[in-house]
């Protein structure tokens, strides 16, 4: 089966409004949720015909004026109109660059050198390339820190991790959606996307309504089995010498409660790493 990234796109936009919310009159009975094709079309000042010639796919070359009318027609925001762009394959060609996999040696020697904060290396598939020792002891209630899209859906430790799951749950499939038109062409992503489509439906659910977002800073709050309730902000930092890597470092407030459970689980870790080799 081909598939029609942009059409699932514009029919997911379409379907969140309805004729009140763009101006326009509500008439006749309605088979589907939201807009129809033509008032799309209306909307982008555009033959109605061609809309729906790009919906089905059979339309793949819109010109960068087409797609900023349709763009303003459903009321997109600034990440979901770069992201039709993407999808409309609008951009310049070096969006086809695949993600380097390996980190470097001195992006881990620096990920090490945060003693006190969590800090880890990803890539556009959200999985875990690299990682300091209090990124390996934050992650520990996994079975395997492998892969954060697989641990928030997959694992049954991520419920209990994520204090706030649902809020996160959105934000790991956002971002996927996003990867997907920055990385189009990147085998390891639409694995991903494939494997927790077929075993998770909450993922699946949030997957189809097509939303696009990234963070490049947030707050997470977790909860971690050995120092309980944690609230971190994160940094999300572009490694230029490897595009599609994103070095992402966790900070708590100084002196605050939560800064003082890093420090502990810091020294837990530590303790719990001089253990064996003391019992040699």
């Amino acid at each position: 089966m081909t598939r029609n990234d942009l059409g699932d796109f514009l029919r997911a936009h379409r379907a969140r409004l309805r004729p009140g919310d763009v101006g326009l009159a509500s008439y006749g009975r309605r088979r589907v949720a939201g807009l129809r094709r033509e008032e799309v079309a209306v909307l982008a000042g555009m033959n109605s015909d061609y809309y729906a010639r790009l919906e089905q796919g059979r339309e793949r070359s819109p010109s960068p004026q087409f797609l900023d009318a349709i763009s303003g027609a459903l009321r997109m925001d600034h990440e979901a109109h770069d992201h039709l762009y993407r999808l409309a394959d609008a951009l310049p060609t070096g969006h086809r660059t695949q993600p380097r996999e390996t980190v470097s040696p001195g992006l881990i020697q620096l990920l090490d050198g945060y003693t006190n904060t969590p800090a880890f290396v990803l890539n556009p598939a959200l999985d875990l390339l690299a990682a300091n020792s209090l990124a390996d002891a934050l992650f520990s209630p996994f079975g395997k820190a492998d892969n954060l899209a697989r641990m928030t859906f997959l694992d049954p430790a991520g419920r209990g991790f994520y204090a706030q799951w649902d809020r996160t749950a959105e934000a790991v499939v956002s971002h996927l959606r996003q990867a997907t038109g920055l990385k189009p062409h990147y085998p390891r992503l639409h694995q991903l996307v494939g494997a927790l489509t077929d075993t998770s439906e909450e993922f699946a659910t949030l997957w189809s309504s097509h939303t696009v977002y990234g963070k490049t800073h947030d707050t997470k709050e977790l909860i971690h089995p050995d120092v309980g309730p944690l609230s971190l902000t994160y940094q999300s930092l572009d490694v230029r010498g490897a595009p599609g890597q994103q070095a992402v470092i966790y900070h708590a407030e100084p002196g605050s409660p939560s800064s003082q459970a890093l420090s502990l689980l810091g020294s837990l870790n530590a303790t719990r790493r001089r253990e064996p080799a003391s019992e040699q």
